[in-house]
């Protein structure tokens, strides 16, 4: 494991601490998209199928039952904690997330690196994760204001894809026989998607104002 990948995964935990801070915390989830959080919950639920089949290494199988775990907990929070669930505006958090999972399980059937169960999963998982925080995004928009903890939640979310990439490309020129085109794309992609939010929070540090997304 390379030192971009290491970084990539600290920053992808730090995010997850964040959104676990606010949450427990304040006891809200105020600005959170219970959407992007479900998406997130099934992206790590069928991309680490292989804890059951294959053994990597304690950091590997630790940071994907961490993962998987986080996850499912702030989904549950948000359902089912009897005061960070009123905080939950269900009305700016319409994003039909249903029908990006159809798109990505047809992508998934459709591109892949080999036709077995788990590879199938595996790119579903991984197309899934490049549109999953689009709900967020859109609630953000929607709600104008952006809290700090909300605000750092995203940044570091986008950084972990950033850093993702890099690693990639380390791996590219390093490694033999690296394939796995499936993820550089769709970590472009996803990249892409927080370019608009990346503007805007550097605008509002640069300025030291809250941090306001365009409707």
């Amino acid at each position: 494991m390379n030192i971009f990948r290491f970084a990539g995964d600290m920053t992808h935990l730090m995010s997850i601490l964040i959104l676990l801070l606010k949450i427990y915390a304040t006891k809200s989830c105020a600005g959170i998209s219970l959407k992007t959080q479900e998406l997130y919950a099934l992206v790590f639920l069928t991309r680490y199928l292989d804890l059951f089949t294959d053994y990597v290494s304690l950091y590997n199988s630790v940071m994907k039952v961490v993962f998987v775990a986080s996850s499912l907990a702030i989904v549950w929070c948000m359902r089912r904690h009897p005061l960070v669930r009123k905080s939950y505006d269900k009305d700016l958090d319409t994003f039909r997330h249903q029908y990006v999972v159809l798109a990505c399980f047809v992508l998934g059937l459709l591109l892949h690196e080999s036709f077995t169960f788990q590879e199938v999963l595996w790119a579903f998982s991984i197309y899934l994760e490049a549109v999953a925080i689009l709900p967020q995004l859109v609630l953000l928009q929607r709600s104008g204001n952006v809290d700090n903890l909300t605000g750092q939640y995203v940044l570091f979310l986008g950084a972990y894809r950033g850093l993702y990439i890099i690693n990639w490309i380390y791996r590219y020129f390093t490694e033999d026989h690296f394939t796995r085109w499936i993820a550089c794309v769709s970590g472009l992609v996803q990249t892409a998607l927080y370019a608009d939010f990346f503007y805007y929070y550097y605008l509002s540090w640069k300025t030291n104002t809250k941090l306001k997304l365009p409707a």
